[in-house]
């Protein structure tokens, strides 16, 4: 059954939250839309594009990127999200957000893809509670197609874990290991330091 105009929207705009900075590449939306052209997609996206940008009601914008794009926020929501970052944070990290901010912190710069080969899971979740806390940043772009963006962690993370530098941490098993045994190793890292690590 040949998709509406509104069901595609619906899924681009979808995609498009599930992909968060990431971005979406237009080869990948026509993988999931394969009944789509291109320039169906193109077209689909452009007018979305304008509703948001329009739309005084919504905080966010689709900005291009080589070869497809991207859900963010507008410009003016940049004060508000500073302020945001600076409200306390009473919830401790979770687990997953420990073991994904491990492995930032020992394989830095380091992608979203390659975190979750690590992991074996999803680590969207994680990295955006991480960003939001102020203990990771964006460091830069990987090259080739999409160019992923990289991850670092911040001063505010050796704050919040007690450290001097990066040179404190444990001990990391030889890089030639195999994944799951990198794993051990940053258990190891958030073992030590969950139970006292102080709120954000």
């Amino acid at each position: 059954m040949r998709l509406t105009q509104t069901m595609m929207r619906s899924i681009i705009e979808g995609l498009l939250y599930l992909t968060g900075e990431e971005g979406l590449m237009i080869h990948q939306i026509q993988r999931v839309l394969p009944d789509c052209t291109e320039q169906e997609i193109k077209r689909t996206i452009e007018k979305m594009k304008k509703e948001y940008e329009e739309n005084e009601g919504s905080g966010l914008m689709i900005v291009d990127l080589p070869g497809g794009y991207r859900l963010t926020t507008k410009a003016f929501m940049a004060t508000y999200a500073e302020k945001f970052a600076a409200i306390p944070k009473s919830a401790p990290l979770s687990q997953a957000s420990l073991e994904t901010v491990a492995i930032i912190a020992y394989k830095q710069p380091i992608s979203r893809i390659a975190i979750e080969e690590v992991r074996g899971v999803k680590s969207e979740k994680a990295l955006q509670t991480l960003m939001a806390k102020g203990l990771i940043k964006e460091v830069g772009r990987a090259g080739g197609t999409g160019r992923a963006i990289l991850y670092g962690v911040t001063p505010v993370f050796l704050d919040y874990f007690g450290l001097k530098s990066l040179d404190d941490l444990p001990p990391l098993l030889e890089a030639e290991r195999p994944a799951s045994e990198q794993l051990d190793a940053f258990d190891l890292f958030y073992d030590k330091y969950k139970e006292t690590v102080k709120d954000l």
